[in-house]
């Protein structure tokens, strides 16, 4: 999903959103030092298999993936990481990584962690490792319809 046809996805659903234009950066933690966006306010997309099956985590930047909380959360019997090749084709016009996380978009059930519940706004890749969107978490949840679980690894007792 090229950036244009995000934003038009979003205007079309009268989302108020910023565009961040950064140097080219690989990772969500480098992405947040770049931009000067705190690591629990920038989003990740991770790719995982649930039962075979790819759903979208999104979390914040400066957590992992807590494989056992996803597979109670969803009740499946299997969670892990999806590759690169398992899930490069699913995201057309996407560079690897960097998928915004709108799983409804791309035919993927979308699990979101909690604690980005407690941010009015979130930043997330906007399909390329160049380009973030800025916009309310509440318009987020609305469009994304993500399912809302404790799914991040590395959260500690006041982060939870």
């Amino acid at each position: 999903m090229a950036l244009a046809s995000l934003t038009e996805y979003l205007d079309g659903h009268n989302v108020e959103y910023v565009v961040i234009s950064h140097s080219p950066a690989f990772t969500a933690q480098g992405i947040a030092g770049l931009v000067h966006i705190s690591g629990k306010e920038l989003a990740k997309t991770v790719i995982v298999k649930l039962d075979g099956k790819l759903v979208m985590a999104v979390l914040p930047a400066k957590f992992y993936v807590d494989l056992e909380a996803l597979k109670r959360a969803a009740n499946a019997k299997t969670a892990q990481l999806a590759s690169e090749e398992e899930f490069t084709g699913r995201f057309p016009d996407c560079e690897t990584g960097a998928m915004p996380p709108f799983g409804n978009l791309f035919g993927l059930e979308v699990f979101a962690d909690d604690s980005l519940e407690a941010d009015q706004e979130i930043a997330f890749n906007a399909g390329t490792h160049r380009e973030l969107i800025r916009m309310a978490w509440a318009d987020l949840k609305r469009l994304a319809e993500p399912n809302v679980t404790r799914l991040a690894a590395g959260r500690s007792a006041e982060a939870a």
